[in-house]
Order: C-alpha cells, then structure tokens, then sequence
C-alpha cells in the first residue's frame, strides 16, 4: 500500500476545524482508494509567534522538505499579530523555498450554489505567479516618521519566472478547452507589464493550438463579472491574480468554495494546498466555518499525489452534498453537518 506523508499546518481561527474535516473526508477516500495518508501536525501560527517570537522555527523550512505535500488550514489573526507579519513569516517563505511558482485557483459553481451572477455555466482556472512580482519583498522605508518619510516597494519579474508561469498556464489551457488569457496593466506599467506582453506573444507561436487574449487587468475584473463564460485559462502576476481570485470565488459563490494550490510543477519540493479564505478569527471555535473550499483544496492535493480516482470521487462528494442544499448557502450547515453529509455521499 502506497503511503503519502503529508504535513498539516492549521493555522490560526477557522483553520483547525476546516483542516479536520478534511481530513476526516481524506483518510476515508484514501481507505476506498487503497492508499493511506500519516499526517504530522505542526502549531505554526500567531499563537505560536506569541509564544516564540517568528510563526515558525528556524528549522521549518528542513522539516517541510521531507513531506510529499502540505495541507494548510488557514494563517492570520491580525488583532495578534500584524498580517504582514504573519505571511511574511510563513507563508510567502515555503512558497518560495519550495519553489511553489504556480498558484492554481479553480473558479466554478457546485450544484446548488447560487453566484450573485446571472451566468452559471463557468468554469475558470485562475493560474498566479506565486514567487516574484509584486510580492518579491524588495524595497524598504527611511526616515520612518518624519514629514518626509520614503516608503519603496519594488516588483520584480524575471524572464524565468515569467516564461514558467505562462508556460504552466498554456499546458492547462492545452488539458482543458484551449484559451488562455494573459493579465497585465501595460498601458500603464511600460516596464514589468509590457514584458510580460512580449513573452506571452513569444510563447503564444509555441502553442498554435491555443487561442490567446491578451487583457488589462480592470477588463478582465468586468469580463470575470460581465462574461465569465467566456473565460478557460487565466494567468496573471502575483498582485493581479491574488485580486481577480477573490472575485473569482464571489461569482462562485463564495470564500466558502474557494479552493487553491500552491504547486511546485518539477515536484522537486512538496506542494502545499489551502483554502481561499482568511482564519476568519469572529467565528473562530463555533462549528460554523463552511470546509468546502478545505475539502476541495484536499482533492486537488490527491490529483497532485497521482490519485486521481480518489480525487474525482471527493469532488463527486462535494457535489452530491451541495446539490441537496448542504453547505451550499453560507452560515446555514455547521461544519460538522456539511463534513458528515460529504463522507456520506463518498461511501
């Protein structure tokens, strides 16, 4: 029997009662699908920054290199401690030390679900650059304070990181219906965006088969509103797409449904999974927090691990619960109902 190891990471709110749930979901398809999952839970968050002073120890990183993935349940508490801190110091450093390039957020409605859109035949598959852009973290703040304090913030793209995004974004488009839509502001940003452009192009008469739209990123928010069936691929920078994603999961119907992955497409480092949403600290400990997105997150872990069978069948679970209306409206199921209806349509 094939045995996955796999790091958990709750988090902070909402995050352990999500990651339990699916868990509990996740151990029972491994079972159908004759493969196991052995778990190793670690108390990275703002509880553990108060008590140690950094949200993980200085041998993170070395412990999580040994996992075949991570399942992340949820990671800030502002009140506590200060979100820039808190992503600073956890998230945004595996993504980079594992080289987790391609942040892949699918965009449709499960049965159910009502979008506070018209159009309910979507399905889009946001694809952000994850490592560099507008979150590189270059930059710095002088004479803090006075009248003429400087703040610099600098976004750096590299050809590498950006031909690797784009060309992670063209083989999806190439699996799925066969258009891409690359995301830039290059009208206003002549620099970064405009180079972004031109490799788009340059990689575009590599992929004949692929029909691609170049779009500004206010057109595409109204497209995403407007015409998201219009929409297969989109692939954006790292500031972009973690914006267009979270308007990506309101037409889905909410956070709730918001699934994601961070994945290191060569595999030479584990992947990490989580959902869209924040650690939601006002409804933290009162069994209401929707583990849909968690659960969803989890199947795209499977899909990564190469059990795909185990994956469509949670998926299947997912939909089979949402169309009886469990789980499908936010804040009526708590989350022990939606996860015990989800294990019930997998068995």
């Amino acid at each position: 029997m094939t045995t996955y190891k796999i790091a958990l990471l709750p988090g902070d709110g909402i995050g352990r009662d999500v990651t339990d749930a699916a868990w509990a979901v996740l151990e029972r398809a491994a079972d159908i699908g004759g493969f196991s999952l052995a778990r190793t839970s670690y108390p990275w968050s703002c509880d553990y920054y108060h008590q140690h002073g950094t949200m993980m120890p200085a041998d993170g990183i070395d412990t999580l290199k040994t996992f075949d993935a991570i399942l992340l349940g949820a990671v800030g508490w502002p009140a506590k401690v200060p979100d820039s801190v808190s992503l600073h110091g956890l998230l945004l450093p595996i993504r980079k030390a594992f080289v987790q390039y391609a942040n892949v957020r699918p965009h449709r409605l499960l049965p159910g679900v009502q979008s506070p859109l018209k159009a309910d035949a979507f399905d889009i598959l946001c694809i952000r650059e994850n490592t560099e852009g507008e979150y590189s973290g270059a930059g710095g703040r002088v004479h803090q304070g006075a009248d003429n304090e400087v703040a610099i913030e600098t976004s750096i793209f590299t050809r590498k990181g950006v031909e690797r995004i784009l060309r992670y974004g063209f083989e999806q488009a190439r699996a799925r219906r066969g258009k891409l839509a690359s995301v830039t502001k290059s009208n206003a940003q002549k620099y970064s965006m405009v180079f972004w452009d031109e490799i788009t192009q340059a990689l575009a008469r590599e992929y004949p088969d692929i029909e691609v739209t170049s779009y500004h990123i206010d057109a595409m928010a109204a497209r995403m509103v407007m015409a998201p069936e219009s929409l297969d691929v989109v692939v954006a920078s790292n500031l972009f797409g973690d914006i267009l994603t979270d308007l990506g999961a309101a037409i889905q119907g909410g956070l709730g449904f918001a699934a994601s992955a961070n994945i290191n497409p060569d595999r030479s480092a584990p992947s990490m999974f989580e959902p869209v949403h924040g650690s939601a600290p006002d409804i933290a400990h009162l069994g209401i927090a929707n583990p849909i997105a968690t659960i969803w997150s989890g199947a795209m872990m499977l899909d990564h691990l190469g059990e795909k069978t185990a994956a469509s069948n949670v998926m299947a679970a997912i939909e089979a619960t949402t169309a009886r209306g469990i789980g499908a409206f936010p804040g009526k199921d708590k989350t022990e109902a939606i996860t015990t209806a989800v294990l019930s349509a997998l068995d």
